[in-house]
């Protein structure tokens, strides 16, 4: 394991113990095994060293998306239980990361001033992904959106259920609950975005065509 890696995980117990305003450089140093000064080389303040947790769980949270996703298209899913995976897990790793933290709202809101850029770079991330998996997956399994409706439109419609479901849920707790009112959100938006597959065209037969099913079925007896 690294210094970068054990500071980081030393970090994060730290945070999630004490929130960000209590806790300290030195907390973090002696979690890690390390002086204060040995700290001070690789991040140069407490907000350096948060920003670089909350980035490493974004990457996690990125990583971790993408193969909830694999693995539920591998498995046959739908649309929807692709996105549910996708969006579930996601935000699961989220909640897992901080889960059991008395100070869960302040860290929620503390990462928002911290790192608002980081926030904004990977929230254009995780849009760009949904939207991959929409259009490959309406490609892959032939699907066609609803009319006025493009892979863009409805990856900002599950946004929008996400930050909707929070509001609900402060600070995305209690976990199962949150996550099961998401899934239920995200099968409804998915159900009425995709359109009904249309019928199969049935071409009008030929005059010549009806004679001769009208042929056949007249009995030989029948015929004067």
């Amino acid at each position: 394991m690294s210094a970068r890696t054990r500071i980081l995980d030393a970090a994060m117990l730290v945070f999630r113990r004490h929130g960000f305003r209590r806790s300290s450089i030195e907390q973090a140093a002696e979690a890690a095994g390390l002086t204060r000064q040995a700290l001070y080389h690789h991040f140069e303040s407490k907000e350096a060293l948060f920003r670089a947790v909350i980035e490493r769980l974004y990457e996690n949270a990125l990583a971790t998306e993408i193969a909830a996703a694999n693995a539920a298209e591998k498995a046959g899913g739908s649309l929807a239980d692709i996105l549910v995976a996708q969006l579930t897990w996601r935000l699961r790793l989220a909640i897992t990361s901080l889960e059991g933290s008395p100070h869960i709202e302040e860290l929620f809101s503390e990462h928002l001033v911290q790192g608002r850029d980081l926030y904004q770079k990977y929230a254009g991330l995780y849009d760009a992904q949904v939207v991959a998996t929409i259009e490959r997956v309406c490609r892959n399994q032939q699907l066609v959106l609803a009319p006025g409706i493009t892979s863009r439109d409805l990856s900002r419609y599950v946004v929008m259920a996400i930050n909707g479901t929070k509001s609900a849920y402060p600070a995305m707790q209690p976990a199962d609950a949150f996550l099961r009112d998401l899934e239920i959100m995200m099968r409804t938006l998915v159900a009425g975005a995709v359109a009904a597959p249309k019928p199969p065209s049935i071409k009008p037969r030929s005059t010549k065509q009806l004679a001769l099913k009208k042929s056949a079925r007249t009995k030989p007896g029948d015929r004067k």
